[in-house]
């Protein structure tokens, strides 16, 4: 039996062009549907901004007019207010969505296998913000194949995604050495790694703060200075990178989440991080929120030199 409200209005944040964040989006409403089978309709409590939504607003991800007007958002905390055939989440369950389709709104309808159960402990704002970027780190972890014994080099250590890879890294028994600017060391020097401050010099800093030879590095920034110096340390095939698409041809490991093993190491993931981050094991951060339609002003400061943690929109 379907259970579900009245047909409702949401709105939704949409891109109409593409450019600059600031003067492109538009907020417009529409009815929501009711779930069909396998779906379920979730009151939005926190949306997650990411810089892949920026990628896509200003056009780095193509300009395909017949896409537009587009809508943002990949991943979303909320409640369960309507459920169709098939599905086990309840009206009234506390739920994260990801990967979620347009997910800049305040209610949506989601596929019931991108529902994942929100522990209370876990509030709506890390919740919103946890499931991509530390999918992805575990990605970048399995990929390099991290295990204890390694040294990694970890560049934009300080970042979310950073961050979580640093802290997949210790876990898996490996000695970490993470990039970052020196207002973020005590930071990263608090959850297991070496910190090291990027910029000219950079190899041989990495070299007197290892244990040993670097045998493996994660790289979330994708610039040359990253590259080159994973390069110098150790084989390409162990540098994974999910920034550095220019550099293909030194034969790097170029992850974008499109793989069968990408999406396994994502998904197999992400029960074990909403449990860590609900307890408290796994360190996520907030930097700032932002009301849904400020979306535009959130992808904006994305854009530039921003505070450490994620972006969240509230509706």
């Amino acid at each position: 039996m379907r259970l579900e409200t009245p047909m409702t209005l949401s709105t939704h944040i949409v891109a109409t062009a593409y450019g600059d964040p600031t003067e492109v989006l538009s907020a417009v409403e529409a009815e929501l549907p009711s779930p069909g089978p396998g779906q379920v309709a979730v009151e939005v409590r926190a949306a997650g901004v990411n810089p892949m939504d920026l990628k896509i607003v200003t056009g780095f991800m193509g300009t395909d007019e017949s896409k537009l007007p587009r809508r943002l958002g990949l991943e979303v905390a909320g409640v369960v207010t309507a459920i169709g055939d098939g599905v086990e989440p309840a009206v009234g369950d506390e739920v994260i969505v990801y990967p979620a389709a347009g997910g800049y709104t305040d209610r949506l309808i989601a596929e019931a296998s991108s529902v994942h159960t929100k522990p209370t402990e876990l509030d709506f704002e890390h919740a919103a913000g946890l499931l991509l970027v530390g999918g992805t780190a575990a990605d970048l972890v399995a990929t390099a194949g991290v295990g204890s014994g390694d040294v990694v080099l970890i560049h934009g250590g300080a970042g979310a995604v950073g961050t979580i890879a640093v802290q997949l890294a210790v876990r898996a028994g490996a000695s970490v050495i993470a990039t970052a600017s020196p207002a973020n060391h005590t930071f990263l020097a608090g959850l297991g790694a070496v910190p090291v401050a990027y910029g000219p010099g950079l190899l041989d800093r990495v070299t007197d703060a290892a244990t040993g030879p670097v045998t493996a590095s994660v790289d979330t920034v994708g610039t040359d200075e990253a590259i080159d110096t994973s390069l110098a340390l150790h084989a390409a095939d162990r540098i994974v990178s999910i920034a550095a698409f220019g550099r293909a041809d030194d034969g790097i490991v170029l992850l974008d989440g499109s793989t069968a093993d990408s999406k396994r190491h994502r998904s197999d993931a992400a029960a074990g991080l909403i449990a860590d981050a609900a307890s408290g094991t796994l360190v996520t951060e907030v930097a700032k929120t932002f009301d849904l339609r400020d979306a535009g002003q959130a992808l904006g400061e994305l854009g530039r030199s921003h505070p450490r943690g994620k972006f969240i929109l509230l509706p």
